[in-house]
């Protein structure tokens, strides 16, 4: 009887391990999925960050041509 009952704790130990390591397996592969989609969304942030300096840039530049046009027509008009 005292074996038969230690033998089943056994089976239930060994059942609740299996258990914890396909859970361990589950976590290890949704971590994994998510520092992928974590990495990708760093990529795509990192592009759009890139846009919008160039576009700042971009506008900073016309912003200066615009306001050396207008110094020059300024300059013409009091002639």
């Amino acid at each position: 009887m005292e074996t038969e009952h230690i033998s089943s704790q056994f089976d239930l130990i060994e059942e609740k391990v299996e258990k914890l390591i396909a859970f361990c397996k589950t976590l290890e592969e949704t971590n994994l999925k998510l520092k992928d989609q974590v990495n990708q969304l760093e990529k795509e942030l990192q592009a759009k960050t890139d846009t919008e300096s160039t576009y700042s840039e971009e506008r900073a530049l016309i912003r200066s041509k615009i306001d050396n046009l207008l110094t020059r027509l300024d300059g013409i008009a009091m002639v």
